[in-house]
């Protein structure tokens, strides 16, 4: 692996003061809102697609796909991408691949050229990696671990928060006004970096591995198909089959040749640590808990009262009531970090699994009026932010400088894979555990009750996990980095 080098020195480059650290936190934070405002702000319209762009429904739930396809390829190339060029520079890439994705998604009457600007999107899902990853190296070192923590809370605020805002907007407006909205923020946040945020000064030099690129492309969007569409397609459907054997088979010839070339997309031999590769099992895991909430919550609003169980609320209401858990995960971020900077992450990742759990726990038992729902999804979320706060402590403390942006890109990858796979297992459970009224099968209070459950689980299985992380690493490349 090529050692860090330093990049050309300007007035703007190397740490910054630290009156000015705020403005930099608050700046890389809104652009991590802005970017995961993406992955929920179609979530009203997917019913409404069919009949909006005259296509089929299995067609237009590509709107969804397309995103998360294109945000799991881009998230390790962009990491790797930007240790070599730029971490400023690849942002400011993603953030103008944004707002093109959302001029031409507002520019749409058809499927297809949606689909283009949905895929755009997905394309800036970097982001918050690269967020982190100039925090590291521009911030005092006081302030890294609250500053990565707030980041890190960033893709949950957005996620929770782009819901009732599309709802309102859909509602007092046309849907192309929300793409629209998402090109003005992106323009603005875009705006803001070039003025406000320094380059980094580290770099890794090297070349870009490109067939290692298309190798995991390949193994990624396969995988994530295989894992998104199987529910629909039978898990045990030739296309279902077809597609995770080609994952397998291109994953492991990625792994084959990243360990033999010497500019690898991802240095598995830093990867297999047992801190970083422990830290991203916890975060796939912690995916599939944040997810489950987004999946039960609102359906169990919208369901009609004659159920027994549901509410029979609008899917403003639904959005509102996950806004509050929103709003905590971003509130917990300074208080993760300071549990981190007392006891170490790993204690502060344990306590937002056992929170997590907890709040499954309040709603599986109690779940029949809106603030029982309210109580809990703010539990979950707290729990979140604690945890998501934590995570980018353990992963920076495991790899070198000039690995950051690729270390961050391959954890916020794994919990993208477990918010992929919580869709596809609560999806089934949801689709097979149902009950009949007026005539119309909907999931039944059982099938919630499981999904919640699996949530609780999923969390316990992340404090077990998190548990086999070493107390103390050998190193700290953050204290490293600003010694």
């Amino acid at each position: 692996m090529p050692r860090p080098v330093t990049a050309p020195g300007s007035p703007q480059a190397g740490p910054v003061p630290g009156e000015r650290a705020p403005t930099l936190v608050a700046v890389l934070a809104a652009a991590g809102i802005v970017v995961s405002l993406q992955q929920t702000v179609v979530i009203p319209l997917v019913p409404l697609f069919p009949r909006l762009l005259g296509a089929d429904p299995a067609d237009t739930a590509w709107i969804v796909t397309a995103t998360l396809l294109a945000g799991a390829v881009a998230v390790p190339v962009v990491g790797r991408l930007a240790d070599m060029v730029g971490k400023r520079y690849m942002l400011l890439v993603c953030l103008g691949v944004l707002v093109a994705g959302s001029t031409v998604a507002a520019l749409s009457t058809t499927l297809v050229p949606l689909l283009v600007g949905r895929v755009l999107q997905g394309l800036a899902a970097g982001v918050v990696p690269l967020g982190i990853s100039l925090m590291r190296d521009l911030l005092p070192a006081q302030r890294v671990g609250s500053g990565t923590a707030t980041m890190s809370a960033s893709l949950g605020v957005g996620g929770a928060l782009g819901l009732p805002l599309s709802a309102l907007v859909v509602q007092a407006a046309d849907w192309h006004a929300l793409f629209w909205a998402a090109a003005a923020l992106g323009a603005v946040v875009i705006a803001l970096v070039a003025r406000l945020v320094p380059e980094s000064p580290q770099r890794t030099g090297g070349r870009f591995d490109l067939p290692g690129a298309l190798l995991l492309s390949v193994a990624l969007v396969t995988l994530l198909l295989a894992v998104s569409k199987g529910g629909g397609w039978g898990w045990t459907g030739p296309p279902t089959l077809w597609l995770f054997g080609a994952a397998a088979l291109a994953l492991a010839v990625f792994c084959l040749r990243e360990v033999r070339t010497p500019d690898p997309l991802i240095d598995l031999r830093v990867s297999r640590r047992r801190p970083l590769l422990l830290t991203n099992i916890v975060s796939a895991v912690f995916g599939f808990s944040m997810f489950a909430m987004s999946l039960v919550f609102p359906q169990l609003l919208q369901l009609p009262e004659e159920t027994g169980y549901g509410l029979g609320q609008s899917i403003l209401v639904a959005g509102l009531v996950l806004a509050p858990g929103g709003l905590c995960m971003m509130a917990m971020s300074p208080v993760s970090a300071r549990i981190s900077a007392a006891r170490g992450p790993r204690t502060t990742l344990m306590i937002g699994a056992v929170v997590v759990a907890t709040g499954y726990g309040l709603g599986a038992a109690f779940h029949t009026a809106i603030w029982q729902l309210v109580l809990s999804s703010i539990v979950i979320s707290s729990g979140i932010g604690l945890a998501y706060g934590a995570m980018p402590a353990l992963v920076m403390a495991a790899v070198p400088v000039s690995q950051t942006a690729a270390a961050n890109s391959l954890n916020n990858l794994m919990r993208a894979i477990g918010l992929s796979t919580a869709g596809a297992v609560a999806g089934v459970l949801l689709a097979r555990m149902t009950t009949t009224v007026g005539g119309v099968a909907v999931p039944s209070e059982a099938a919630f009750l499981v999904v919640m459950l699996l949530g609780a689980g999923s969390a316990f299985v992340a404090v077990a996990v998190t548990a086999a992380i070493p107390r103390r690493p050998a190193t700290d490349p953050v204290r490293e980095n600003h010694s």
